[in-house]
């Protein structure tokens, strides 16, 4: 068996999927899940970008569903978490908008970031070694940070802190360990981003939002396609089995290699 169907067959990718399906299959996911745990609903970060647009639209049919079929209310928690100002809050807001969210929260992370930062950089001091905390550095922080916040919301409100990771990240590693500091449940993970777009175009995510070049927002300018130097279609045509040319697929492969630690359980003795 090829590296590429080792990978495609672990990630669970259809070469071809019908949206309205996938979309069923992944809201009744979510529904099981929160009946089997007893929660009250589901909280989802809504960063503007497309991955979270999508998951707080299956999130928002679940529990809408949950609702109407127990009799008690189910609700999902969208939460916007800028570092500071956010140039394009307006498309975690239009998100919101567009799925008719009713709950929602603004955690800023900025000030606490900050103090982190300032607290490792004091470390570096005292080891002798004084700088500043790298760019990478800080942008994991701002990642784990936002888990952070969104763990203490979901613990007191008794909710799922729901992820966005799909097999287009999977594949590259290109997230912190265990989705940006671990998650409770991730409802796209077998689709590749085209297919993420494919369920957002049947959701109704907004214009603004499909326009967008995919960024996790760890710095200003950072973009996933530029930072890998590896495009989403190549990333998904790969995951669906198609040829893609030598260039990218030796960098993919080899990304998927090195950042094998990422996609495998705790190791422990």
């Amino acid at each position: 068996m090829s590296l590429q169907s080792e990978i495609i067959e672990r990630l669970g990718v259809k070469p071809v999927i019908d949206p309205e399906a996938e979309i069923r299959k992944r809201v009744d996911f979510l529904k099981q899940y929160v009946r089997q745990s007893g929660t009250s609903g589901l909280l989802i970060a809504i960063s503007g970008g497309i991955d979270s647009a999508v998951a707080a639209g299956l999130c928002k049919q679940a529990t809408d569903e949950l609702t109407a079929e127990t009799g008690k209310e189910h609700i999902t928690l969208g939460v916007f978490q800028p570092y500071n100002e956010q140039s394009d809050i307006s498309d975690s807001y239009a998100v919101a908008e567009a799925f008719k969210l009713t709950h929602k929260a603004e955690t800023n992370i900025g000030e606490a970031v900050d103090e982190i930062a300032l607290e490792v950089e004091h470390s570096f001091k005292l080891l002798g070694t004084p700088r500043h905390l790298s760019r990478g550095g800080k942008g994991n922080v701002k990642a784990r940070t936002r888990m952070v916040m969104q763990y203490a919301l979901a613990f007191d409100m008794n909710l799922l802190v729901v992820g966005t990771d799909h097999a287009s990240e999977a594949i590259t590693g290109f997230y912190t360990k265990w989705g940006d500091g671990a998650v409770d449940i991730t409802p796209l993970s077998s689709l590749n981003k085209r297919q993420v777009r494919q369920l957002a175009s049947v959701l109704g995510v907004p214009q603004s939002v499909l326009d967008k070049a995919p960024t996790a927002g760890l710095w200003d300018g950072q973009t996933d396609e530029g930072e890998l130097g590896i495009l989403y279609d190549e990333n998904s045509a790969y995951l669906e089995g198609k040829d893609i040319g030598a260039e990218a697929k030796e960098k993919l492969e080899k990304q998927y290699l090195k950042t094998e630690h990422k996609r495998s359980p705790i190791p422990g003795i």
